[in-house]
């Protein structure tokens, strides 16, 4: 296998999960326009808070188009007071989205960039599995090396070391919101 170079510097990926949002809709009602519960939009701002708190800085969000995903990341570009027209939404973050279009679109980054994307499960699960365990193009999405969950409104922190011809990544951190919460009051 041919392996692309390690970045000069990673590629830093904030993979964050959309928060806790309503009840699936009646038949005939679109799932993609579910929006963030108040519990769950309560529950994203307080995670965008402990972002501010870390020093975080990004240098662009992505997110799903659907109404959960838009709204958790709109309110991280709020709190985060990340710049005009580095916020977009990308189809390939959706629930049945390409991870290799993915791929393709964070190649545009350039080393020592900033990057949040959010989305849903189990897509974002598997992505991380990709870049830690090489597991691309398996079938199973998160490879026979180990498996990753993000729980609603869970973050993970992946340092991007390659993204030609694979994508790779080190984890750097995985939180549940409860451990985002227990970082804040200590």
């Amino acid at each position: 296998m041919i392996y692309a170079p390690a970045l000069s510097a990673p590629v830093e990926l904030y993979i964050l999960r959309h928060g806790e949002a309503g009840k699936r809709l009646a038949a005939g009602s679109k799932d993609s326009e579910r929006p963030l519960t108040v519990a769950g939009e309560q529950e994203v701002k307080e995670i965008a808070g402990a972002l501010v708190d870390l020093g975080i800085k990004l240098d662009f969000v992505a997110a799903s188009p659907l109404a959960r995903a838009r709204q958790t990341a709109e309110i991280v570009v709020k709190k985060l007071k990340v710049k005009k027209g580095k916020f977009e939404l990308w189809n390939e973050l959706k629930p049945e989205g390409s991870r290799l279009a993915l791929y393709s679109k964070l190649a545009q980054f350039k080393p020592g960039d900033s990057v949040m994307v959010v989305g849903h499960e189990p897509y974002l699960s598997s992505l991380v599995g990709d870049l830690m365990f090489d597991s691309q193009g398996s079938s199973s999405g998160g490879g026979s090396n180990g498996r990753i969950v993000l729980k609603k409104a869970g973050l993970a922190r992946v340092s991007v070391t390659s993204l030609r011809p694979r994508a790779r990544g080190e984890l750097r951190w995985l939180l549940t919101p409860r451990h985002m919460r227990r970082m804040m009051t200590t």
